[in-house]
C-alpha cells in the first residue's frame, strides 16, 4: 500500500518543478527570496514548510501567483 505524500513534500515538489522550469539553482532561489539555500533544500525535500511570508516571498521570486505556488492541493 503506498503512502500519500505529505503537504511539506507535496510543496516541496512543486517549488523545485518551478524553480527548474525557470532555469534556477537553489542558491540563485534563495538569493531572490532573501532565505537560506538551506531552507530552500529542505522545503524541496519536505522536511519543512515554509510559513505564509516565506511562501510569498517564493512565489515572487519564482515569478507566479501563490495560487499557482499552491495549486499541487487543487487536486
Amino acid at each position: 500500500m503506498a503512502v500519500a505524500p505529505t503537504i511539506g513534500e507535496l510543496l516541496g515538489e512543486r517549488v523545485r518543478e518551478l524553480r527548474k522550469k525557470r532555469g534556477l539553482t537553489q542558491v540563485q532561489l534563495s538569493e531572490r527570496c532573501r532565505v537560506p539555500q538551506s531552507r530552500i533544500s529542505a522545503i524541496e525535500k519536505g522536511s519543512h514548510v515554509p510559513n505564509v511570508e516565506t511562501v510569498i516571498r517564493l512565489a515572487r521570486a519564482l515569478g507566479c501567483r501563490v495560487a499557482a505556488l499552491m495549486s499541487v492541493f487543487d487536486k
